[in-house]
């Protein structure tokens, strides 16, 4: 039996490690036990949702088909708001520190640089743009947590075989090593992947666009090789012609190479080793000017499609991730989005299960995420047709297009090497509470919130985020007024509990006000004195106001539970 895993495990201890599997008590109960959250899928989404509920006090049993974690790279850009939900999640610390943090990219055409962009100019943020790390350690990690918390039951080994629902809830069938066994669930969370089983026990599927070409992905372990950790994107390089080729720096002296190779190329014959090694061994002479020993870790070729299911709740069985919406590698929006399904599941299935909300508060996890998937398809297609055009019409733009912007910062716009993973603002929310006074600033109502440094009681620092409470957060700008609004909703009972955090411009002096060291969080958030923002439990602006009261407070969160 494998070692248990840990937060140090390494990169090989994680991909051979192999989970038992057990026989649980369902297996002989004379009825079918009963279960108010069923996850299905241990990947990256699945585990963040069941952590989540579980951290909410819920009980989530959590399935999966295998008894082991990813192998290769597979996923490895983890954007800032991911990092910022592990970081709530318990896991953010150790995803960050083994990850490789980033900011810069660079863009090449043909043998040349045409510029450099930064994902994060500004200052005053906790967390990088991007961390690079591979999936399997992302798993891992969330592994860890997982077995930490008291709420989850983890069964590997456990496939869900056949699934039948009603008004009273979902009856699950699930084949194990030793037989078929049934359960019965209030609601059930499919994370189980594109190819999703419970998708398709259910008789639906995902529509899209399939697209006609093959990509390489090789895993390089070159630990002398010393380039800055930027991702470097370059569209017709002469090592390469007529297609393209992206470069990430991972942890542990890896460096994840996507090599295009076009529709007609084989996959077997790609993936040998001798196919890979000319390939990677020109790319090197090219970016370093010689060439460097390395091994091949691990290789994949793939296709893609964009696409999504056309509703993402069926009844009692919500889907999230790769299960609910597929898009291309470029700009890392997959697994990004998966986790954004699980934060915004998690809360309104907590809210749900314990009386503070209607069941329509699920509707609107469907109709939030499906508008976030929308404009993630979008940006993913509209990629996928820049870097792979497919007429000579198209080109001639793309090349037009990249020419211009080595000069031209308006043709920058224009150039689409992977519009990368950015949250989704709600703007369309049913959840907000429209604007009443004008705001300066990007954080209106649906937008995720925004960090900042702040000075703690007692002359610590630390950052806004990490100071939201688990359910409603409300800051509160120090004003006339703002410390007897503080004090109302504070005395107000709350279906969900309630933060009040007061924002000050000078050194904090009690343990709910904070201090805008910087004016960043005032700036941030379009703060005056005694202003306020209200923010829901996933960290999105649901209200704000400029002179608010305790009803007006009340009534929002309110309208964000779907209650009125």
């Amino acid at each position: 039996m494998s070692a248990p895993l840990g937060y140090h495990s390494d990169g090989a201890t994680i991909q051979r490690h192999a989970y038992a599997y057990r026989r649980c008590a369902d297996q002989d109960a004379a009825q079918p036990a009963r279960h108010p959250v069923v996850v299905v899928g241990a990947g990256p989404v699945g585990l963040s949702l069941a952590i989540d509920l579980a951290q909410r006090g819920q009980r989530v049993l959590l399935l999966d088909n295998d008894h082991k974690l990813s192998t290769g790279s597979r996923a490895i850009c983890f954007a800032k708001r991911t990092l910022e939900i592990w970081d709530r999640l318990g896991v953010g610390d150790a995803m960050c520190a083994k990850g490789v943090g980033w900011n810069v990219g660079k863009v090449f055409f043909r043998g040349e640089q045409l510029y450099r962009f930064d994902l994060l100019p500004e200052s005053g943020h906790e967390r990088p743009a991007f961390i690079n790390l591979q999936q399997y350690y992302a798993e891992a990690y969330l592994a860890v947590r997982a077995a930490e918390l008291p709420g989850i039951e983890i069964r590997w080994h456990n496939s869900v075989a056949a699934i039948e629902q009603d008004a009273d809830g979902v009856r699950l069938g699930i084949d194990t090593p030793e037989g078929r066994y049934t359960i019965t669930a209030d609601h059930v969370a499919a994370c189980d992947g594109s190819r999703s089983p419970l998708r398709a026990l259910l008789g639906q599927e995902s529509k899209g666009r399939v697209f006609r070409d093959r990509f390489l992905i090789a895993d390089v372990r070159m630990p002398t090789v010393d380039l800055p950790a930027e991702r470097w994107f370059w569209f017709d390089p002469p090592f390469h012609p007529n297609q393209s080729v992206l470069l990430h720096r991972q942890p542990d002296g890896v460096w994840r190479i996507d090599f295009q190779l076009g529709w007609d190329a084989d996959p077997e014959e790609e993936r040998k080793p001798e196919r890979i090694r000319p390939r990677v061994d020109a790319m090197m002479r090219q970016a370093l000017g010689r060439e460097v020993p390395y091994e091949l870790d691990w290789a994949s070729v793939y296709t893609f499609a964009c696409l999504r299911m056309e509703h993402f709740r069926h009844g009692r069985v919500l889907f999230a991730g790769d299960s609910a919406h597929g898009v291309s590698p470029f700009g890392a929006r997959g697994a990004n989005s998966g986790v954004q399904d699980a934060e915004n599941l998690a809360w309104k299935l907590d809210a749900v299960l314990r009386g503070a909300a209607p069941d329509a508060l699920l509707d609107t996890y469907a109709s939030e995420r499906e508008y976030a998937a929308d404009e993630n398809l979008l940006n993913s297609t509209r990629a996928t047709d820049f870097i792979t055009p497919k007429s000579a019409i198209s080109r001639l733009f793309r090349d037009a297009v990249l020419h211009l912007s080595k000069h031209h910062a308006f043709a920058r716009v224009l150039v689409n090497s992977g519009r990368l993973s950015v949250p989704a603002v709600l703007h369309g929310s049913t959840l907000n509470t429209p604007d009443a006074d004008p705001f300066e600033g990007r954080m209106v109502p649906g937008a995720p919130a925004a960090d900042a440094p702040v000075g703690l009681p007692g002359g610590r620092r630390g950052w806004l985020l990490r100071q939201l409470g688990p359910g409603f957060t409300l800051l509160l700008a120090a004003g006339d007024g703002a410390e007897s609004l503080a004090a109302a909703c504070e005395a107000t009972a709350a279906p969900l509990p309630l933060t009040v955090l007061q924002i000050t411009a000078a050194a904090a002096p009690g343990p709910a006000v904070l201090w805008d060291t910087d004016g960043l969080v005032a700036q941030r958030y379009g703060l005056r004195p005694g202003s306020a923002v209200l923010l829901r439990p996933d960290h999105h602006v649901c209200a704000r106001w400029r002179h608010a009261d305790a009803a007006a407070v009340q009534k929002a969160m309110a309208r964000a539970l779907a209650a009125t």
